[in-house]
């Protein structure tokens, strides 16, 4: 990646940080960078949270892209996301489910076949390129709890889409264990959408699932508030090079 394009992610990831620092108050996050805008916000239910113990939340976000000179956005490669050490993810004694399961199948049918094991929903949104003008593509989205991974668990991530053709999305998303200010990270491989002619404009998710195991209640996805700050990293790389790298953090109340 040249200087300039280094800069400007540099650049970037401290206006992320900066819109981001501020109490979640519904205001989303609004950055520019090389010919990307970028929309995004975030939250989690409770905000007040014990200091030392675990105790369950739900996460919601969402992520908008697009081109400042109009058209669509440059396809997004990957994405690497580390979540703070004061959050923690409980999958014992919770259904896995494998993308092979669900990758001809429509989401009605996989979210029947692996009913047990989905986390969270969503949608995503494509733009795409075709002879007729561009098109835009919205599509349910599930997220199940995947198989147990060498490196830590993992979530598979379901999508139908119809345009140009049907076509059904199942992407297995390894979760790392980290050491130090982070616990996990979640890497993000996207596969090329709309067969090579689309990108992605749109995510929105809300993750949190409860459930019982040998006679306790559990939480897929709980957090403590040690610090006051629930911190998130994001590192996407795009097709074009561009890079947009930066800390979210979140202020939480601790009781």
């Amino acid at each position: 990646m040249s200087p300039a394009k280094v800069a400007r992610a540099l650049v970037l990831a401290l206006v992320i940080a900066a819109i981001a620092a501020a109490p979640a108050s519904g205001d989303e996050a609004l950055v520019e960078v090389n010919d990307i805008v970028l929309r995004a916000d975030a939250g989690f239910q409770p905000q007040t949270l014990p200091k030392r113990r675990f105790a369950p939340i739900q996460f919601e976000g969402h992520i908008d892209l697009a081109a400042r000179r109009g058209g669509g956005p440059p396809q997004l490669l990957q994405a690497l996301i580390d979540f703070d050490r004061d959050g923690r993810l409980s999958v014992a004694g919770l259904p896995t489910c494998t993308p092979e399961s669900v990758a001809q199948q429509g989401t009605a049918e996989a979210r029947q076949t692996c009913r047990g094991a989905i986390v969270g929903t969503g949608h995503i949104g494509a733009g795409i390129a075709s002879p007729l003008g561009s098109l835009t593509e919205r599509a349910a989205l599930t997220i199940f709890n995947g198989p147990a991974l060498a490196t830590g668990p993992s979530v598979v991530l379901h999508a139908r889409t119809y345009l140009p053709a049907p076509e059904t999305y199942a992407i297995l998303v390894p979760i790392e264990r980290l050491h130090g200010g982070f616990r996990y990270r979640a890497r993000l491989e996207l596969p090329p959408l709309a067969q090579g002619f689309g990108a992605l404009t749109h995510i929105d998710v809300k993750i949190g699932r409860r459930y019982r195991y040998k006679g306790r209640q559990r939480s897929y996805v709980s957090a403590r508030c040690s610090d006051n700050i629930l911190q998130t990293h994001g590192h996407f790389l795009f097709a074009d090079g561009t890079v947009i790298s930066g800390a979210v953090e979140k202020y939480c109340a601790d009781k």
